[in-house]
């Protein structure tokens, strides 16, 4: 019998099961997939020290309008998708009014500022160093309002919170971008952050580590979890603990099990592009709402966020939007794959990822919601629910909040 069953190969579930076994613990790895091959893969492979503040939505009703409409090319909003995740959605507004934020960035900003030092370690023994650059982003604006405005949040962050970072205006931003057809106004260069050459190779590397160290990592379904005397049965394998590490899909296995999640499903869409674009350093393109991440497979164009029930776009607007973004300013080949990539980001209403103890069955463990940040908090928050699952209650406290 294994002594913990981890339910999930990304990076949430792999950290998780590295933790564990870092204090002594026996699990084995369940996925329906190779690790780090499904929403894991297809994060922008920032891992960031600067988003002290979580991704809120904002307070205007006219910004909301704005951003329901294609603003900035923020959101895209499948109508007849609303009705059903409108109540998620009002909770996560009311969760971004100041007063709301102002609980939860304390400890938002404590498990951000974890991230690079617990990633640290596990990198250099996984062997996956050249996978990894620490020379930060960009943060790129079109116009000058746009950018003084970004200078004076980046200001107040460094005031506030101690974040590192550099203004580049228009001629040194085309300086050290020498690639760019023509620069814009400037960038707010984050200098802290880490970013990564593939997601997914970094979670098959860290999955690799585990399996070096003495775990299993097993496919099978885990939606067949069910209880098995004082323990857990999953594919087919007995286990005296379970912890639930399946990112979007974790609400529907809960649910025969009495519990109720509310989440609100962010799509995200992808996809890799060939040529000599040239690009030295990861750009996130404020006034267009795309990220180019220069990846082992190509230039890597991610979007922001699709708001849909129905089956992902062959086509999504976002990412065409993007895709001209980014041919105005860089050389860009044609796309690597036929079709983009899409997954989805699992977003709490209140925020912060649930990390706690299932408050109804013994040995069920619960780690998923981290939202756009899962690729950065994968290894922070498994740390701490390993040490609760060893007694240390204290180590997710405040973590608990959005189980119904």
């Amino acid at each position: 019998m294994a002594e913990i069953a981890v339910l999930g190969a990304g990076i949430v579930g792999i950290a998780t099961a590295l933790a564990l076994q870092e204090r002594g613990h026996a699990c084995v790895v369940i996925d329906r997939a190779p690790p780090g091959s499904e929403t894991s893969y297809g994060n922008a492979g920032f891992i960031q020290s600067e988003a002290v503040e979580p991704y809120g939505l904002p307070a205007s009703p006219l910004a909301l309008l704005g951003m329901a409409l294609g603003a900035k090319n923020a959101v895209h909003l499948h109508w007849p998708s609303l009705p059903g995740r409108a109540p998620a959605l009002f909770s996560y507004w009311r969760a971004s009014l100041p007063a709301s934020m102002r609980r939860v960035i304390p400890l938002w900003r404590q498990l951000v500022s974890e991230a690079v030092p617990r990633h640290a370690p596990l990198i250099e023994a996984s062997g996956a160093d050249n996978l990894i650059r620490r020379d930060g982003y960009w943060l790129v604006h079109d116009t000058p309002s746009g950018l003084a405005a970004a200078v004076l949040e980046a200001e107040r962050r460094q005031k506030e919170y101690g974040v590192a970072f550099t203004v580049a205006d228009r001629a040194e931003l085309s300086r050290a971008e020498p690639a760019l057809r023509h620069a814009p106004a400037g960038a707010v260069h984050w200098t802290a952050p880490w970013t990564c050459l593939s997601p997914g190779r970094l979670v098959g590397a860290y999955a690799r580590l585990f399996e070096a160290r003495g775990g299993r990592i097993v496919q099978g379904d885990a939606r067949a979890l069910k209880r098995s005397g004082a323990g857990w049965q999953v594919a087919g394998l007995d286990a005296e603990h379970v912890v639930v590490a399946l990112g979007p899909w974790s609400p529907e296995l809960l649910r025969p099990l009495g519990y109720r999640v509310p989440m609100v499903r962010k799509r995200g869409y992808h996809r890799h592009y060939g040529g000599e674009h040239g690009l030295r350093r990861p750009m996130l393109l404020a006034d267009h709402s795309v990220v180019l991440s220069p990846m082992l497979d190509g230039l890597r164009i991610a979007t922001a966020a699709e708001l849909s029930a129905a089956e992902p776009n062959v086509n999504p607007r976002q990412l065409a939007r993007g895709e001209a973004a980014a041919r105005a300013l860089l050389d860009l080949g044609a796309p690597v794959e036929p079709t983009p990539w899409s997954g989805t980001r699992p977003c709490l209403p209140g925020m912060l990822p649930l990390v706690c103890r299932a408050p109804r069955h013994p040995g069920l463990w619960l780690h998923f919601g981290h939202g756009h940040q899962g690729f950065t908090l994968g290894p922070v928050t498994a740390a701490r629910l390993a040490r609760a699952i060893d007694g240390d209650a204290a180590a997710v406290e405040g973590l608990d909040r959005g189980l119904q």
